[in-house]
């Protein structure tokens, strides 16, 4: 009878657990309709929802990395508005054409996927602060229009979310001057990475200050 009793009060313990577990979970899910949209208008941002119920992490790989291109890995760290204290829990959003300069809705999927291509993901700051994500290096517009380039994102824990300027890459001869040097650039870098050859990949760094030169940003 007591070893029955104990095994019931384990069971229910555990119970007890995973129900306090999945409701923290839930807690940090955000939404568009409890989340604001700040630092001005944004076509598309509202796309950062779309990682539906996927546990996300602080690394992760675009599904083009597999194919032929130049690798890359990009890298950084994410402070909070004081620019020195690591920002934990953080989701960065990107997204990015193929190789052809595209954006190609390669799986037929709905919602903005249909805009912004297959090729994107969502990597969520570590208690350092930290985000990596590997994948191609993408392709200038067809066009020759618009210099290569990554499209960011950011979804804070307490629900602000908004775009920052694009990532670019150093020596790209259809950068302008205002990619290259901006005066105020929204989260404190003008996303220029210098990238350097690591191992099979290339790996450019850069680091992110939220709420940095977002105007209406409290």
């Amino acid at each position: 009878m007591i070893l029955t009793m104990k095994l019931i009060t384990r069971t229910l313990l555990t119970l007890s657990l995973k129900v306090l577990l999945s409701t923290c979970t839930l807690g940090q899910t955000w939404n568009e309709g409890n989340s604001t949209l700040v630092g001005g208008p944004c076509e598309g941002c509202e796309a950062i929802f779309e990682y539906g119920h996927n546990k996300l992490h602080s690394i992760d790989t675009l599904p083009d990395f597999k194919e032929e291109g130049t690798k890359i890995k990009i890298s950084g760290t994410v402070y909070q508005n004081d620019g020195k204290t690591p920002a934990r829990n953080v989701i960065l959003y990107v997204y990015h054409t193929d190789q052809n300069g595209i954006y190609l809705n390669k799986y037929d999927k709905e919602n903005w996927a249909k805009r912004h291509g297959y090729i994107r993901g969502w990597v969520k700051t570590n208690n350092e602060g930290k985000y990596t994500f590997y994948t191609l290096k993408p392709g200038a517009y067809p066009n020759r229009s618009v210099s290569a380039h990554i499209h960011p994102v950011i979804l804070e824990p307490n629900g602000k979310y908004y775009w920052l300027g694009s990532y670019h890459f150093e020596g790209d001869t259809l950068l302008t001057e205002k990619e290259i040097s901006p005066l105020s650039p929204r989260g404190g870098s003008s996303g220029l990475l210098s990238i350097h050859k690591e191992g099979n990949l290339w790996a450019g760094v850069r680091d992110i200050v939220l709420g940095k030169n977002l105007p209406g940003y409290e």
